[in-house]
Formats: structure tokens, C-alpha cells, sequence
């Protein structure tokens, strides 16, 4: 028989004991510190596993939240599955959290939509916050995005508006010469979102990958495929999963949204994949010295010409990816603010005239509006940011805690989200009286100094802090041009003078529930419109 030394097993039982008593007091540590922490009001109603989800049900999340925040204040935290979640719902906590603790909300919660068509996060609007997100976000703004970049590509963006300007012109001479008698016919009748969609896209598209869509595809079938697997993208950008929520319910896949998003992935895939290989053809093919004109060219110098240590495979992904996300960007977001613009403007028929009378005064009946006319269309300018507060195209926005902080007194942990409602502080009747009257004559008076690049907490459009949208210039540009065009060069109206339905929907944008149906008749001599 052996024996085992008393010294030994004395060892191995105080080895036993110490683990043991270690574990027990990490655990009352634990239990100690989530007790004592002083956490922000939470709402009743909490269920078992799915948390506040059915609060959220009852409306729009920005309006459900809203209701939530006249009850609770403009600090409270919601559970939401597995998932804490901070709501802040006031300027003064928005900039607690946006402007002190920058650094700290500085991630995006990681989403099924992120995993399948952000490519796993190499997206850079999805980007964990780090060094890949700082190198992308520096190449984007300076390649693309800034104001030198901008004015060198202008004519993409004036093209774009004055060739659909044009053909929606086209289309009623064709209309009022088939009928020359018949007043009526010499408008016709469109739908704004689907208008304002296409030219963004196309303006888009020319600057991620040099040609419009039309130019890529041939046959009209292919093109409509093409646009069909973009508009599924953006749709899918801004549908709740609730495996996002409440994951152990991911393999039932409810509402099928997962087996849509990678059917979809692959399809936008392959169209990214093939502006990538004919960019890699012609640049074979041409002077390698000839300047870069768009974005794809841009990455492919950096990628293709060692300045990168990526691998091949890597580069066309993070090429891909990053050419989706700034279309992702750049096209809903500002389609969505100019068909609420509009909306708002035909309701409200009197600042529509002014607009119009602006407009006429600078650019005169002569030629059609250029960009250098913007900056003196500043009851245009009043007009779009009065828009932009009721109704901003995201009206939450969404960050992760990467540390813990602390928001109004309260200790936030690692790992909470944040939901900030810009929606909710952008109708504040503290800080906007008669927050839900239209009246752009507030940012030429009493708001004049507002601008809506995150400095004024109060009006935060396009975010604020480190993750702010990269591209309000362009925004705020092609916003501009769009609707100066439209307005200098056709006069609109609904069918009976109705009043435009302003029922809310939500996308990955906060969407014009119903069409926006106007009548357009051309107010300029018939020569100003040829290109």
C-alpha cells in the first residue's frame, strides 16, 4: 500500500480551499457591486428573458421610448432580451454621454445585420472601435469625403440632378404635345421618395465606383436586379431581430429575417465584386499614374500597391465592404430627408413659396441652380434643418459602452447600450418652442447660430463625437442642390391640394410611411432644362 505524505495533501487542500474561497468572494464582490451600484430608473414591466421588448412593440421604438422618457425622465435603463440598455432623451444627457464619455460609447452592439451584410464588422459604420475603424474612417474622410474631395467631384452630384431634372421635363413635353389643349396633362405625376432614391443612389454609386448603374449593367433586367438587391440591403439594415435581443431564439430564426440577410449578402456580394474586378481591369489596362476618381480607385492604391499588409482575400473584403457602407449611408439617409422636406413644404404651402422666391431672386429664370448658388439660399438652409430637427432620418441613435462611466450620477457598466432619441430632444418644447409647428424662420432668428455638425446638443441630425457621420458635407450639399433644383425648376402640388399624409414608418431610416404623390409642371423656359 502507498501512502500519501500528510504535507502533500495538506498542500493540495489548502490549494482547494484558497480557489474556493477566491471564487466566493469574486462572487460577493460581484453580488456586492451590482447592488450597490446606483443605477438609472428602470420602467415596470420587465417580463422574464425578453425584458421591455413588448413596450417597444406598441409604436415606433423613437416614439415608444419618447412616451417612456415623459414618465421616467430623460435618463432611464431598459432591459432588452440579454442586453442592458441606457436611453437618454435630453440635450443635457446626450452631451454627458456624446461629449464627455466620447470615448467610452464609441462601439456599435454587434447585430445579426453586422454579421451577415456588414461583413462581419469590416464595414466601417459597424466597426468595433480601434485601430481598423480610425485607419477606414481617416481614408474615407480624406479620400472622399472632404471638402477638397467634394468640389472636385461636384459635377457627379449636378450631373445627377440636372439629367433627372431633364428627363422628368422630357416626360411632360412628350405629355402636353400628345394633348396640346388639355391643360391637365401638362404635369405629370410622380412619386418623390422613389425620385429623390434614384438620383441618390446613381450620385452614389458614380462616387464609390466612377459610373452610374445603367453604365454597368446592360439590359434594363439586370440593372432593376441590381437595384432590387440594394433596396433589400437598406430595408434589412432597419429590421428588429429578435435573436439580436434574446439569442438562444437565433436558431428558430423568427420572422426568417437571418435566411433573408444571407440570401441577400451573397447578392450584394456579387454585385460589389464585380465593380471591384472591372475597376482591377481597367486599371491593367490604363496609365497607373492617371489620378484616382473614385473610391474603389482610391482603395485599390492603397490595397493593390503594397501600402497595406492585407492579404488579397482580406482586401477585396474590406474594398467591399466599405464601398456598401458608404452607399448604405449616403442614399437612404438623405432620400429620406429630402421627401420629408418636401412633405413638410407642401403643407405648409407658404414656406414653399418663399423657397421659391429665394431661388428665383439668385438664380434668376435663365439657367438651372449650380452649387456656388447654395450658400445664398439661406431660407433653403433654414428650411432643411427645421426638417431634419422634426424629423431626422435617424431618429436613434445607437453606441456600446466600451468601460464603465458615469451618465447623470449614475454608474454605467461595459457593455450597455445606449440609445440616444434624437427624436425626442429634437422636439424638446424646453428647447424648441412649439416644437411641432414647421417654422424655418427659428434658425434665422432665434436659432441662427445652430448648425446641425453635433456641436449643439440640442440638434444632433447626424450624431456627434467620434462616430458622427462622416459625410454630412455631402449630405447637406446634395440635400441642397436636390431640392433647390426641383423647386426652381417645376412648380409642385398634390392631386387636389391635399394635405401629405405624415404617418411615420421605420426602415434603417426613419421613412415616409405612404408615397409622396406630387404633380409637377415646368415653370422655366423649355431650353434651361437641356443639359
Amino acid at each position: 500500500m502507498v501512502l500519501h505524505s500528510p504535507i502533500k495533501l495538506s498542500a493540495e487542500a489548502t490549494t482547494v480551499f484558497a480557489f474556493v474561497l477566491f471564487v466566493y468572494c469574486l462572487l460577493r464582490w460581484k453580488t456586492n457591486r451590482d447592488t450597490t451600484i446606483k443605477s438609472p430608473p428602470q420602467p415596470s414591466g420587465s417580463w422574464p428573458l425578453i425584458g421591455h421588448l413588448p413596450l417597444l412593440g406598441r409604436s415606433l421604438p423613437h416614439i415608444s421610448l419618447g412616451n417612456l422618457a415623459d414618465k421616467y425622465g430623460p435618463i432611464f435603463m431598459i432591459k432588452l432580451g440579454v442586453h442592458r440598455a441606457l436611453v437618454v432623451s435630453s440635450a443635457e444627457m446626450a452631451k454627458e454621454c456624446l461629449g464627455t464619455n466620447d470615448k467610452v460609447f464609441a462601439n456599435r452592439p454587434y447585430t445579426t445585420f453586422i454579421e451577415h451584410l456588414g461583413y462581419n464588422s469590416l464595414m466601417m459604420g459597424f466597426s468595433p472601435y480601434g485601430r481598423y475603424w480610425r485607419e477606414m474612417r481617416k481614408i474615407v474622410v480624406t479620400e472622399l469625403l472632404s471638402n477638397n474631395r467634394l468640389e472636385m467631384l461636384k459635377h457627379v452630384r449636378l450631373s445627377e440632378v440636372k439629367s433627372v431634372i431633364k428627363a422628368t421635363h422630357d416626360s411632360i413635353l412628350v405629355k402636353s404635345k400628345s394633348s396640346p389643349d388639355d391643360f391637365e396633362n401638362n404635369v405629370v405625376l410622380l412619386d418623390m421618395k422613389q425620385w429623390f432614391s434614384d438620383i441618390n443612389l446613381n450620385a452614389s454609386v458614380r462616387l464609390i465606383a466612377g459610373k452610374s448603374l445603367k453604365e454597368f449593367y446592360q439590359g434594363e433586367e439586370n440593372c432593376n436586379k441590381c437595384i432590387k438587391a440594394l433596396r433589400e440591403f437598406f430595408d434589412l439594415g432597419g429590421v428588429f431581430v429578435p435573436a439580436d435581443a434574446v439569442p438562444y431564439l437565433r436558431w428558430l430564426d423568427i420572422g426568417g429575417y437571418e435566411k433573408a440577410m444571407k440570401k441577400i449578402a451573397k447578392e450584394i456580394d456579387h454585385v460589389a465584386q464585380g465593380w471591384l474586378d472591372e475597376h482591377r481591369t481597367r486599371r491593367l489596362s490604363e496609365d497607373q499614374g492617371k489620378e484616382k476618381q473614385d473610391f474603389i480607385d482610391v482603395m485599390l492604391g492603397i490595397y493593390d500597391t503594397g501600402l497595406n499588409n492585407s492579404s488579397r482575400l482580406e482586401a477585396d473584403r474590406i474594398i467591399k465592404a466599405n464601398s456598401m457602407a458608404l452607399l448604405l449611408a449616403g442614399t437612404d439617409t438623405t432620400a429620406v430627408t429630402l421627401t420629408w422636406t418636401l412633405s413638410l413644404l407642401l403643407n405648409n404651402r407658404e414656406s414653399l413659396k418663399k423657397v421659391q422666391a429665394e431661388i428665383d431672386y439668385h438664380v434668376g429664370k435663365e439657367r438651372q441652380v449650380d452649387e456656388s448658388d447654395l450658400k445664398k439660399l439661406v431660407y433653403l438652409q433654414a428650411v432643411l434643418k427645421e426638417s431634419m430637427r422634426i424629423y431626422p432620418a435617424a431618429p436613434l441613435l445607437t453606441r456600446e459602452a466600451i468601460a464603465d462611466c458615469t451618465v447623470g450620477g449614475y454608474q454605467i457598466l461595459t457593455g450597455t447600450q445606449l440609445f440616444v432619441n434624437m427624436y425626442k430632444i429634437q422636439r424638446d418644447p424646453e428647447l424648441w418652442p412649439d416644437p411641432l409647428d414647421f417654422r424655418p424662420e427659428r434658425f434665422l432668428t432665434t436659432h441662427m447660430d445652430y448648425d446641425v455638425r453635433g456641436q449643439n446638443f440640442d440638434l444632433i441630425p447626424f450624431g456627434s463625437g467620434r462616430r458622427i457621420c462622416p459625410g454630412i458635407s455631402f449630405a447637406l450639399q446634395m440635400t441642397q442642390v436636390t431640392l433647390a433644383s426641383l423647386i426652381h425648376g417645376f412648380d409642385v402640388s398634390t392631386l387636389s391640394d391635399e394635405p401629405v399624409d405624415m404617418t411615420e414608418s421605420l426602415g434603417i431610416t426613419n421613412l415616409k410611411a405612404t408615397p409622396l404623390e406630387v404633380c409637377l409642371k415646368p415653370r422655366l423656359p423649355d431650353h434651361v432644362y437641356k443639359l
